[in-house]
């Protein structure tokens, strides 16, 4: 899996990051949709930490029904953003969500 970051650690422009969190809380679930392709998609936001800090977790569509409030889980091949002024933690393409 390579190197596990803290979440104290994280900063925008971060890229191939492995953390693990507990997701604390699950903060607000939208439907947008995609100019590009025309295409409908859900979004959701999750406050998640570990023992040195939290960050709001972005997951989209079938990763939102993969994750539970109070359950721990690590994501391999992240990376973070900034979106309105605060960081963002996202899994992406190419990356993955598990539980531990």
């Amino acid at each position: 899996m390579g190197k596990v970051y803290r979440i104290a650690d994280l900063k925008p422009g971060d890229r191939r990051v492995n953390v693990r969190f507990k997701v604390l809380k699950k903060m607000a679930e939208r439907e947008v949709f995609i100019r590009r392709d025309f295409s409908r998609h859900r979004v959701a936001e999750l406050l998640v930490g570990d023992d040195s800090g939290t960050i709001v977790l972005t997951l989209w569509d079938d990763n939102i029904d993969k994750v539970q409030v109070n359950e721990s889980y690590r994501i391999e091949n992240g990376y973070v953003t900034t979106f309105r002024g605060s960081p963002r933690l996202n899994v992406g393409r190419y990356g993955r969500i598990i539980k531990e």
